[in-house]
């Protein structure tokens, strides 16, 4: 059985090294250890050193140099619309309330196919549909282990869910934000009332202005 211990990020990925392909599911594309069987047949070791999310299109190097091609499989997945932006905003804020993976288009939103979460969408009075696609959600949002975040301003590298490890430097929050839409992860963990916001800041230092309905003065974040 041949060991991938490394990831190739699809712009660097070179099609004359490939000599296989492994068709995972979302799940599957973010493992850190696995046993998997090649389209074609290769016995493959997944062994990185830590989880790492995969898209569709990255790579795979085994030991020896060679690349084995990431695609992504199709699953179940919601896709979520609205008559309106608005409402598609609110809906990706409540399903970046509950840390679920999404995948955020144009004019639709994707998750997978789960009746608490379609519950809630129907709540929203948003039109939803089961289609079968391969799901690609925002990368680094949700990974614990956030190594692959692509979001400047953030550092990940002392994340804690329970205190928002988080440098927000170049944020503005009014919180009203399209945070949710971009990140489809509201950031609403643990949330206080000891701001207008709606956050819990307390054990924090915060080095940004939160808008001037937070009224926090001289804050600074050490993370």
């Amino acid at each position: 059985m041949l060991r991938a211990t490394s990831v190739v990020r699809k712009a660097a990925v070179k099609a004359d090294r490939v000599v296989e392909t492994l068709t995972l599911d979302h799940e599957d594309r973010g493992r850190r250890r696995l046993a998997l069987k090649g389209d074609a047949g290769l016995d493959i070791l997944l062994d990185l050193d830590k989880p790492t999310a995969l898209a569709d299109g990255d790579a795979v190097k085994l030991e020896d140099g060679r690349l084995v091609l990431i695609r992504a499989a199709a699953q179940s997945l919601l896709e979520i619309r609205a008559d309106n932006p608005l409402r598609l905003m609110r809906v990706a804020w409540h399903i970046g309330n509950r840390h679920t993976p999404a995948e955020i288009t144009a004019d639709a939103l994707y998750i997978e196919n789960d009746h608490v979460l379609a519950e809630m969408v129907r709540g929203q009075g948003c039109a939803m549909t089961v289609v079968e696609r391969p799901f690609q959600p925002e990368r680094g949002a949700y990974d614990h282990d956030h190594a692959n975040c692509d979001h400047p301003g953030h550092d990940h590298a002392h994340h804690d869910h329970a205190h928002h490890g988080h440098d927000h430097a170049g944020h503005h929050h009014a919180h009203a934000h399209s945070h949710a839409e971009a990140h489809a992860h509201a950031h609403a963990h643990a949330h206080g009332d000891d701001c207008g916001c709606g956050h819990d800041h307390h054990g924090h230092d915060h080095g940004h202005k939160h808008g001037a309905e937070h009224g926090h003065k001289g804050h600074t974040h050490d993370h």
